[in-house]
């Protein structure tokens, strides 16, 4: 370990191991470190007996589970915006060929006490419930306006300047209800609380342009795609990217601590009495924790499950938003389930979470809307 890297990357989580990754590709000499046994850090994905053992101690899981290697439950559950960044990347930098996508069958909203499909055709849109008549007529239109916007074209503008108008008054233009404004900015432009309103609307429209491109990519139920075998593949297959480039990997590294010189400059890493020296270093915020500052806390729960989430149509693959409104809440619920079918567990098994920004010290309390 006693040599010089060009980047010491600690950590190999999503972010880190697509940097490693990049600059691998980039010729430069690259030493990637971790003190897991395993890929993936925050955002692993784990067995039901390591799941066990991060929150249950020792415990061993119920047998009636199945088999623990059938599952990889991810510790930061997320879906794919099929034509988003990150898809993007996994193209330019060919990492495609060592992943398998497969597309979620549905994204749904709930609305006062029900959850409702969020239209993915032009016949589910007329068939769909969220609006009456009137409202749909309006909402077109101001689709239509999103659809022809084009950043370098002032005719699509309709003489409003984005990047000063916010996106209440966009809205309020097309005379929108406030139901129709809650499921346009939190089912479709993916925002998890009301602050969009009052900034500019260029990111609002981007966003639902992102979701309208997403959703004609790949012709399903959602604009979202979900790796087979879990989120902890997307982790390992930029590694392997790094590696092919001649990056160096080192998992299992006890008290990886970042030397810093009299400026304050980082210039190396010591691991178990060996210190390797750098020109940069990069990491995740647990390697630096007297540098980071917290701004907030996520709770979730992971349920497994003998059945799909009912009133899905028997979704094996499913997002349902709660809006802030429709619970009273400063910030958006998520519920997020996948299945065998993403080889995630056994057959027959459904592995669902409630995801939400911690409002309160209670998290069991915080989260039965969604459980």
């Amino acid at each position: 370990m006693d040599e010089e890297y060009d980047v010491i990357v600690l950590g190999t989580g999503l972010k880190e191991c697509i940097l490693s990754g990049l600059l691998s590709v980039d010729g430069l000499k690259v030493l990637h470190m971790d003190r897991n046994d395993y890929y993936g850090g925050e955002s692993t994905s784990l067995n039901l007996t390591q799941l066990w053992k991060r929150f249950r101690g020792s415990d061993t899981p119920q047998e009636n589970l199945g088999a623990s290697r059938e599952y990889n439950v991810d510790m930061i559950p997320k879906f794919i915006m099929a034509n988003g960044l990150l898809v993007q990347t996994l193209i330019h930098t060919d990492v495609t060929k060592y992943l398998n996508f497969k597309a979620v069958d549905g994204s749904f909203v709930y609305k006062k006490g029900k959850i409702y499909k969020v239209p993915a055709t032009d016949v589910e849109a007329l068939k769909s419930p969220l609006m009456g008549l009137f409202e749909k007529r309006r909402a077109r239109k101001f689709f239509i306006y999103v659809q022809d916007y084009d950043e370098k074209d002032p005719k699509s503008h309709e003489g409003l300047d984005l990047s000063k108008v916010t996106a209440r008054e966009i809205i309020s233009k097309y005379g929108l209800e406030d139901d129709t404004i809650d499921f346009i900015g939190h089912a479709l432009a993916l925002h998890n609380d009301d602050d969009y309103l009052d900034q500019p609307a260029i990111d609002f429209v981007k966003r639902i342009k992102l979701y309208a491109e997403s959703l004609a990519r790949f012709q399903g139920g959602s604009p979202y795609i979900y790796p087979l075998y879990g989120l902890g593949e997307l982790p390992q297959a930029f590694a392997r990217l790094s590696a092919v480039y001649g990056g160096t990997y080192m998992l299992n590294k006890p008290e990886c601590k970042v030397e810093f010189d009299d400026s304050g400059k980082a210039i190396g890493v010591t691991s178990a009495g060996e210190t390797a020296k750098c020109k940069k270093v990069v990491c995740d915020p647990s390697y630096l924790s007297d540098k980071v500052k917290k701004v907030g806390k996520v709770t979730r729960a992971v349920c497994i499950m003998s059945h799909p989430i009912p009133d899905t149509n028997d979704a094996h693959s499913v997002q349902i938003i709660l809006p802030q409104k429709q619970l009273g809440r400063k910030s958006d619920m998520y519920l997020f389930c996948c299945s065998y079918a993403h080889n995630v567990a056994p057959k027959g098994k459904y592995i669902a979470f409630v995801s939400a920004a911690a409002e309160t010290d209670n998290p069991e309390e915080e989260l039965k809307p969604g459980i």
